[in-house]
């Protein structure tokens, strides 16, 4: 039997299995940490620079394991550091567990140091689990209730636990009234719908002359069956960003990305529809679904309260989405008339020669920021994992990075932060150290919190199977996605004071710990910089001097958005310009008749 209650924490989070916690120490949570150097490697601790950062890497190690994430951080501030990275893992319903010290219970209620109300704060973050232990008999159903819940709710739980309180000896509950005796054991059970359900989506589907089905994250798992029915239905798939992975880009009727970031076949596909499967996904912008009543809708999600949220669905099907998908294969139609799939093989084939067209597009100077996700793609590993941050170089992630069928890749998808791509990358890597790992960063979220993190890389790389981690910068010195969004939507000049960051040289910086450090200012040594880092012994740092006046164009320009553009240029833009030059024609031509992107 364990010794201290921090022992006998350790030794239930490994008869749950966990093998992996990401966080940083400190006075507030000591007796854990003494219980993980006594358990000598029976759970692994990995130190970030930052408990957020932590947060993050147990959110990612959720969504490419599919395991519970766990990260743990000391009292007060370090308990408070966590809640971005928990929220994305809040919002992008993964199973993640936080622990985080809290002081002497004597002390509590009376304005001590580091004294937060833990359980309040994380009241939201974590409102499906959370609670302060008391006394040590409490600590073994904590454990159980919180990672069962964390796993079959696929929510965010926390327990907090008094400093003193992880030093007792740890005592089972007692044979008595008011204990709890719990144990140690789940499985996700297989959820399907009722078989009347089927016929009716089946029906809805049959009678569809022109389907688009959209997939998420809960596809991820389903890639052939999706296939299987898009095959049947004669549908395109068009894909939200967190199922960017759940379809391979090289088969002619995966349309890409959707939304803001998305491609123009996508966008075409779900104005163009008369019936809209979507499956496993929360896809929030209404404008890129079809118009209400213009579509015939059916949603499958494990999660009931996601169903007919975004668009309202004729039939709503709770459940796994493989297991749904084969029990509705059989009672699909195969479609005769190609005309509508032929349409969405024309469109693709067009969007794939726009994208490179733009791609190859020069920029005086630097490089155009398409061309670095353009010349990755043909090059990337098979079995590749792929982070991308937010801002400017996700739209590049979205549009041009063709998934391959054994590729993983995810970012901050409800809560789209900055500053996840490196330990989204950092997590993926001790997950799967056989794989490679590629993080897409900008200058923003590197110079945020994400430079710190290359020390984290220094640190345990070498541990890694396979050594190749790579992080491509784009250091163009703007926050170059809000500075678009102020353009294009607001109709506002860039705003130097809030938008001009400093230039930092980030390939030095990885020189500096130990590193490989790559720099590309012309775009014709891109694809030799991918190569060189991709043959590499080692973790690398891509910085590329990127052109800041390439639009991060939506896949539909409305006539609101081309006045919104206009508007700012004749209140004067810093970069006029260069912006007229490269962008104007792209930004107003698009709601010209006739207009060609070229």
């Amino acid at each position: 039997m364990a010794a201290t209650v921090g022992d006998f924490l350790v030794e239930r989070l490994h008869a749950w299995g966990v093998r992996r916690i990401y966080g940083y120490p400190g006075d507030g949570i000591n007796g854990v940490f003494g219980a993980l150097n006594r358990a000598e490697g029976k759970i692994e601790f990995i130190q970030t620079r930052h408990e957020e950062m932590a947060a993050f890497m147990a959110s990612a190690h959720a969504k490419f394991t599919g395991e519970l994430g766990v990260c743990i951080a000391t009292s007060g501030p370090g308990a408070a550091h966590l809640l971005t990275g928990l929220y994305d893992a809040r919002l992008d319903h993964m199973p993640v567990l936080a622990i985080t010290g809290q002081q002497a219970r004597a002390g509590l209620g009376g304005h001590y140091q580091q004294e937060l109300d833990l359980a309040a704060m994380f009241k939201d973050v974590a409102g499906a689990f959370v609670e302060q232990a008391s006394v040590p008999q409490q600590i073994r159903h904590l454990v159980d209730r919180a990672v069962r819940t964390a796993l079959g709710e696929r929510r965010v739980t926390a327990i907090i636990l008094p400093n003193d309180l992880q030093e007792l000896d740890y005592e089972p509950p007692g044979r008595k009234h008011g204990t709890l005796h719990s144990g140690v054991g789940y499985r996700a059970p297989k959820t399907v719908p009722y078989p009347d359900d089927l016929h009716r989506a089946a029906d809805v589907l049959n009678a569809g002359r022109k389907v688009a089905i959209l997939v998420g994250a809960g596809a991820l798992g389903a890639t052939d069956e999706v296939i299987a029915v898009a095959e049947k239905l004669g549908a395109g798939v068009a894909k939200a960003l967190l199922g960017k992975a759940a379809l391979p880009d090289d088969l002619p009727f995966v349309t890409g990305s959707i939304g803001l970031l998305g491609t123009e076949p996508s966008y075409k596909l779900m104005t163009g529809c008369d019936t809209l499967l979507m499956i496993g996904s929360g896809f929030p912008y209404a404008e890129f679904l079809p118009k209400e009543g213009a579509a015939r809708g059916v949603q499958i999600d494990i999660k009931p309260d996601m169903l007919s949220l975004r668009y309202p669905m004729e039939v709503n099907l709770v459940g796994d989405s493989a297991e749904t998908l084969r029990l509705l294969l059989p009672l699909l139609q195969q479609k005769t008339d190609r005309a509508w799939r032929e349409d969405i093989e024309s469109w693709n084939a067009d969007w794939w020669k726009k994208l490179e067209k733009r791609a190859m597009e020069p920029s005086k100077g630097c490089v155009n920021p398409q061309r670095t996700v353009w010349e990755l793609s043909p090059r990337v590993p098979a079995n590749a994992i792929v982070t991308s941050d937010s801002g400017s170089c996700a739209n590049w992630y979205a549009r041009d990075l063709k998934v391959q069928r054994d590729m993983m890749c995810s970012l901050s998808g409800g809560l789209a932060s900055m500053g996840a791509a490196v330990p989204y990358a950092i997590a993926a890597k001790f997950a799967h150290p056989n794989r490679p790992v590629i993080a897409l960063v900008g200058d923003g979220a590197m110079q945020m919190n994400n430079m710190a993190e290359l020390i984290t890389v220094s640190k345990y790389w070498k541990s890694w199977a396979d050594p190749r981690w790579i992080c491509m910068v784009l250091n163009n010195e703007d926050l170059n996605q809000v500075t678009w969004e102020q353009r294009v939507m607001s109709g506002d000049p860039k705003f130097e004071a809030s938008q001009d960051i400093p230039s930092v040289p980030y390939h030095r910086f990885a020189e500096l710990i130990g590193l490989k450090g790559i720099y590309v200012d012309d775009a014709q040594q891109m694809g030799a910089a991918w190569d060189e880092a991709l043959s590499a012994n080692g973790p690398v740092v891509i910085e590329v001097k990127a052109d800041p006046n390439v639009p991060p164009l939506p896949p539909h320009i409305t006539l609101t958005q081309a006045k919104a553009f206009a508007s700012t240029l004749m209140k004067g833009d810093p970069n006029e310009g260069s912006v007229l030059i490269d962008t104007a024609k792209q930004v107003l031509g698009a709601v010209l008749p006739g207009h060609k992107d070229r």
